[in-house]
């Protein structure tokens, strides 16, 4: 296995299998079954590549399923024996071990700034035991690369769309930041019954290859482009950046195959464009968007998910862009149609336990329900108040009438006019209006960002 296929610090492959989890579970440096961290339990291991682990955990204290991703490079750091503490192997990996520990903080704390249904939710993140964590959705589902190799065939327009229009989004989500995700390949893409994922940005992993100089850790050849083998001053990344990515993605999804390198291409382009490779299996300016994005100098490409969509969707009549994205694969699973805002709060597909905390949507739903009667019965107030209101004036003139006239002056008695009195009537009920008013206004639910605790 090469470096590059040993990188993986995923936050979620797939459902556990018993074989996998007896496995790994029986790992030394794997935290054993029954590790409680903070207010979670390990109950299983998901996955673990070079420079991460990722663990099964039940939250006592929300009662659900989440992912818990532990920073562990194991070339250069260890378990002590009998503890969930984390020791450097050696003095010489102490700086590179630092250095990628805080960009994995650092990682988790971008992630819970995003609120997108493409993007991986983060919870909570913290340091302990000399290293750190970050608390996730349970997430389930194929990767691309998996699924493409399942499907047995180049997938349609209609099934790429599917996908691609939702990632699309969420990059225009984090570049809007000036975040860049630098890490897009078929295996960093999760299929999930709600929609397609973009996973963990493998910050950690670059960090530490940049400091190692093992430039096959950082990049993968063929998804990676120029820019991004040097500093060079005129190839500056950016949004252009996770474009050409993508873009090759979809040609892998497309040709079956991993596109020429960007450093071979730079020497003696022979990558073939979609438009002629795949020219009326397609649509003409889906081809050419997919090649537009694919150009070896970043200042050839589109300059934005914006303007790479406006590519893509070029040509198509009114319309069927939505339908393209309601398509799914056809292999055993279906990918939704996602709305282009970001959705909250993120949806944890994991199976709820029966009393768990209903997230802040639900919990304004309900807010609502429950305003709706009080504003109904402050206005029934406000009429029983008028009718009485009427009764004391009509029976004032009858009275008024039926009383004999006295000639004799008599001294004015100071009496409050009708209009005090209604005023004096009706103060307990706007007070009351007033209150019911106060008491049916929803409070702002408040998501605080994740912190370090």
């Amino acid at each position: 296995m090469s470096p590059a296929d040993d990188d993986d610090e995923k936050t979620i492959t797939g459902p556990l299998t018993p074989g996998r989890e007896r496995t790994g579970m029986q790992a030394g440096h794997v935290l054993p079954r029954g590790t409680r961290l903070r207010d979670y339990e390990i109950t299983g291991l998901i996955g673990e590549g070079g420079f991460g682990i990722v663990y099964l955990a039940w939250d006592h204290s929300l009662q659900r399923q989440v992912a818990i991703k532990e920073y562990m490079p194991a070339s250069m750091a260890a378990r002590v024996a009998g503890s969930s503490a984390i020791v450097v192997k050696s003095e010489r990996h102490l700086d590179t071990f630092r250095a990628g520990l805080k960009s994995f903080v650092n990682e988790a704390r971008l992630l819970a700034r995003f609120d997108h249904s493409a993007l991986v939710k983060v919870y909570r993140f913290w340091e302990e035991n000399g290293t750190a964590y970050m608390v996730m959705p349970y997430y389930e589902g194929p990767t691309l690369k998996a699924a493409l190799a399942a499907l047995g065939r180049s997938p349609s327009e209609a099934e790429l769309r599917a996908w691609l229009g939702p990632l699309l989004d969420a990059l225009g989500v984090m570049h809007a930041a000036h975040c860049f995700h630098r890490d897009i390949a078929p295996d960093n893409i999760l299929l999930t019954p709600r929609g397609p994922l973009l996973l963990d940005f493998g910050a950690a992993r670059r960090v530490i290859g940049d400091m190692t100089h093992a430039i096959t850790v950082v990049l993968k050849p063929g998804f990676a482009p120029i820019e991004q083998y040097g500093d060079v001053a005129t190839m500056s990344q950016g949004a252009w950046t996770d474009l050409y990515a993508l873009a090759s993605v979809v040609h892998y999804a497309i040709e079956g195959s991993t596109p020429i390198s960007s450093v071979e291409r730079l020497m003696d382009d022979r990558l073939v464009p979609l438009s002629v490779s795949a020219g009326g299996r397609y649509s003409g300016p889906f081809l050419a968007a997919i090649d537009a994005a694919l150009a070896v100098r970043p200042a050839d490409r589109p300059q934005s998910a914006r303007a790479f969509r406006a590519l893509l969707d070029a040509g198509l009549p009114p319309g069927s862009v939505a339908a393209e994205r309601d398509s799914g694969w056809t292999s055993g699973y279906s990918t939704l149609s996602l709305p282009l805002a970001p959705e909250l709060p993120t949806q944890v597909l994991a199976p709820r336990a029966t009393g768990a905390v209903r997230s802040s949507e639900q919990v304004v739903s309900r807010s609502e329900e429950a305003a709706a009667p009080r504003t109904a019965r402050r206005g029934r107030r406000w009429t029983i108040a008028a009718l009485a209101l009427g009764a004391v004036l009509v029976a004032g003139a009858i009275v008024g009438a039926l009383q004999p006239r006295v000639d004799a002056p008599s001294a004015p008695r100071a009496a409050a006019p009708a209009s005090a009195a209604a005023d004096a009537r009706a103060e307990p009920a706007a007070s009351t209006a007033a209150l019911t008013s106060r008491a049916s206004e929803t409070a702002p639910v408040v998501i605080p960002e994740p912190a370090a605790s």
